[in-house]
């Protein structure tokens, strides 16, 4: 059984269509009335947006129903859906702490609450039933204010348990007048030894290189193969990895086709730059990172070969990952040794007769 790595996946875009209707049934009369009927809710919740922005506002909905109560109901049945239809061995949750916290509070308040968040994530997340390697990203945001994302990335600091890197969210299109704040803050964490990773080069309006020093996988990123290639050398001398995530770009109107993306993964082999293929938000989008894999492979945007490449790239920067290899090389290590074990221990006639140890 193959075994996966997910690097980009969002909290609130992790939840899939049917279950949050069923949570809304039971908790949001309001929003439930607006969808009398299921069909009508996926089709409202899943549809492609025209643009980022807009596409960014269904986040909303999800984040004001993931409160510190609901979390572990989300977090438990994403962990099951991870373990068991896409055959997850690792996960890293992304999300912006300070946006589960009770908005009617001071902001003081909400992140001195966004510790307990944290908890309650990492606790939901690890369970012995669906065992998964887990860890957060927890993400700054493009309209939160400086003191907010200060603190976010002070959290990432205090809770290396749970916590495996920071990441900047909101739109790339709205960085650009607060830009030396943003660096900032990534020269900052990586001074503190924080992993980096940022939504950067995603939009044509979000292509900033003064943030590429800064950090260590570079999410999504697609706008560097498609329209700077000349920056690819710098990326693959960085060792970058690039969080590459298909159905996000047709979703919200970035890219006009998935087949645009060929382009994408020609350039990037071709110059030596790694790529992670993830799903973003599985939720939003209806489909699973196995789901993903097909999708390239039956639009020939990739073969074989460069997803096995992709694949591999995930385990390998992954922040997370306690191995030094992937789980297919552990368990063919584990069956050789088995194999082995039986190959020097055929049967007591033999032992007797080589006088070999077992």
């Amino acid at each position: 059984m193959a075994l996966y790595a997910e690097l980009h996946r969002h909290l609130g875009g992790s939840v899939v269509p049917r279950i949050l209707w069923r949570y809304l049934q039971r908790n949001d009369a309001d929003l439930v009335q607006r969808f009398p009927a299921y069909a009508e809710f996926e089709d409202f919740y899943t549809r492609p947006r025209n643009t980022l922005d807009e596409y960014l506002e269904l986040h909303t909905l999800v984040e004001s129903v993931q409160t510190a109560e609901a979390l572990p109901y989300f977090v438990y049945r994403l962990m099951r859906g991870a373990y068991i239809f896409e055959n997850l061995a690792y996960l890293e949750l992304r999300y912006t702490p300070y946006l589960r916290t009770p908005d009617h509070l001071p902001q003081s308040r909400r992140i001195d609450l966004m510790a307990q968040i944290v908890d309650i994530v990492g606790k939901a997340s690890r369970l012995n039933e669906y065992p998964i390697v887990t860890s957060q990203i927890l993400c700054m945001h493009a309209r939160l204010p400086y003191e907010v994302n200060r603190a976010i990335v002070d959290l990432a600091a205090q809770s290396r348990e749970y916590v495996c890197a920071i990441d900047l969210a909101g739109g790339d299109n709205h960085y650009g007048e607060r830009l030396d704040e943003f660096v900032e803050l990534y020269a900052y964490a990586r001074s503190l030894g924080i992993n980096t990773t940022g939504h950067l080069y995603e939009t044509r309006e979000g292509c900033h290189p003064e943030l590429l020093p800064y950090l260590m996988r570079i999410g999504h990123g697609i706008q560097i193969p498609l329209h700077y290639p000349h920056l690819l050398k710098q990326v693959a001398a960085r060792g970058q990895c690039l969080e590459i995530c298909p159905t996000t770009y047709p979703k919200t109107g970035t890219l006009k086709d998935m087949s645009e993306l060929k382009q994408v993964f020609d350039r990037c082999f071709d110059a030596g730059v790694d790529i992670a293929i993830c799903t973003d938000n599985a939720g939003l989008h209806n489909v699973r990172l196995p789901f993903e894999y097909e999708n390239l492979l039956t639009h020939d945007i990739i073969g074989f070969q460069e997803l096995q490449a992709c694949q591999d790239a995930a385990f390998r920067h992954a922040f997370a990952w306690p191995y030094s290899q992937r789980p297919a090389s552990l368990l063919n290590g584990l069956l050789k040794v088995e194999g082995d074990r039986d190959g020097s221990c055929e049967g007591t006639e033999q032992k007797q007769v080589s006088g070999s140890r077992c």
